[in-house]
């Protein structure tokens, strides 16, 4: 069974960082492009970042770009996202998931196939 499981969520402070993970389970991702998705409460689902199966082509949202990123580790099975400089809008559910793509990626969440459960990130003082 496909699984993805997101971990490394909490509360944060403004300014501060925090790395999520998303490790798969029952596949391998070096053939699945990985999407970073969020969902505050009241708002719709927004495509944060993306990245191709073998990392070449990397996708991040207006309103991320220059904060956050995302590495992944094929080896180690797992995809991350790396953002720094957090601020209270950023609060929201964060989800990953993966699709099985070739060369590039997309932040449209309805192209992705396999979903994490969500971890919570809350930007608050």
């Amino acid at each position: 069974q496909k699984q993805l499981v997101e971990s490394g969520g909490g509360l944060v402070q403004p300014g501060g960082s925090l790395r999520l993970s998303c490790a798969a389970s029952g596949f391998t991702l070096d053939y699945y492009a990985i999407g970073w998705f969020r969902q505050a409460p009241g708002k719709e689902r927004e495509g944060v970042s993306c990245i191709s199966s073998r990392g070449a082509t990397t996708y991040y949202a207006d309103s991320v770009k220059g904060q956050f990123t995302i590495p992944r580790d094929n080896a180690k099975n797992t995809v991350y996202l790396q953002m720094n400089s957090l601020k209270p809008e950023d609060t929201a559910v964060y989800y990953c998931a993966a699709v099985f793509r070739g060369v590039d990626c997309v932040l449209n969440w309805e192209e992705y196939r396999y979903w994490g459960q969500g971890t919570q990130v809350t930007v608050s003082s």
